[in-house]
């Protein structure tokens, strides 16, 4: 498989976080062949920044604000169209360090010779305190025993799920598993599908490829969301529940329990007021009444 990679960032209103990450992603020890920056529609000066200080740099420029999905589906769109091999996804929060990117493909070359083909390849986050971002440290695959060592031989981790916030994606997934689904706007959206390749093909997390997330607080706890983000965390996950097949059913279970149980706490720190209560409606109703277009 070739080497060509396109770095695909999405952005909305955060130009210096954006500038920053240009900053790092051009500055790889093996820098990426093409960079892409989708702009979802920003309204604080990015076009004209890009325009001034990054003129190498391709900026699709998006009608509307179509969150992290929809910015992620179109950025890939593009990348794949022009030929690249791989696609290396990221927030404008996401800050690599300089051999983040030498050090993925030197351990898809690694994987690919002794393993096979390697779909997905996670790096290591770190918040700004430099301790590990609990948000995006991917779910740990573990049920294939035989997969496990030859991974930690190779000091990797197999990954059942992962974050856009460093993942390096082959071409052949985006062949044979599409795109990721643009309706869920915001949250899951990258959970659902690395899930739903990673249930038959195999990824890794790569610690020594490491990058920074500079998001404001090292965790928040979904049950203290805001109500309108916490509608997207119901509706999405009832969609993943019950209209993907990114997950076995034993997995579906616990999914669902995790999902009640987060419920039961947004609704407590809000009182049980009628405005948390109509959120959590809502977003069960569109959950299971709707279903999401690609």
């Amino acid at each position: 498989m070739g080497e060509r990679v396109c770095a695909v960032i999405v952005t909305y209103n955060r130009k210096a976080l954006l500038k920053e990450c240009l900053e790092a992603v051009l500055a790889q020890t093996r820098p990426p062949d093409h960079v892409l920056v989708v702009d979802n529609a920003s309204t604080d000066g990015t076009p004209e920044m890009l325009q001034e200080e990054f003129p190498q740099v391709e900026v699709l420029r998006l009608p509307e604000n179509q969150g992290g999905a929809g910015g992620f589906h179109e950025g890939m769109k593009r990348a794949y169209e022009q030929g690249f091999d791989w696609l290396w996804l990221m927030d404008d929060d996401t800050i690599p360090r300089a051999k983040a990117l030498e050090a993925l493909l030197e351990a898809a070359r690694v994987f690919e010779k002794r393993l096979g083909r390697t779909a997905l390849l996670a790096s290591l986050v770190r918040w700004t305190d430099g301790s590990l971002h609990p948000m995006n440290t991917p779910t740990p695959h573990v049920s294939d025993g035989e997969l496990l060592v030859e991974a930690l031989e190779m000091r990797a981790l197999p990954i059942r799920s992962a974050s856009f916030v460093s993942l390096l994606v082959a071409r052949w997934v985006v062949e044979a598993y599409g795109f990721p689904i643009k309706d869920y706007f915001i949250w899951n959206d990258d959970v659902e599908y690395t899930a739903r390749i990673l249930r038959r093909e195999k990824g890794f997390w790569v610690p020594q490829s490491e990058v920074a997330h500079h998001t404001k607080k090292k965790y928040t706890p979904l049950h203290t969301s805001s109500p309108d983000r916490f509608y997207y965390e119901v509706r999405n996950k009832i969609w993943m529940l019950t209209k993907s097949q990114a997950w076995s059913p034993k997995e579906k279970a616990k999914l669902g329990l995790r999902l009640l149980i987060d419920i039961r706490q947004f609704l407590k720190v809000n009182s049980f007021s009628p405005n948390a209560w109509k959120v959590v409606l809502l977003g069960a109703k569109d959950g299971l009444w709707k279903a999401p277009r690609n």
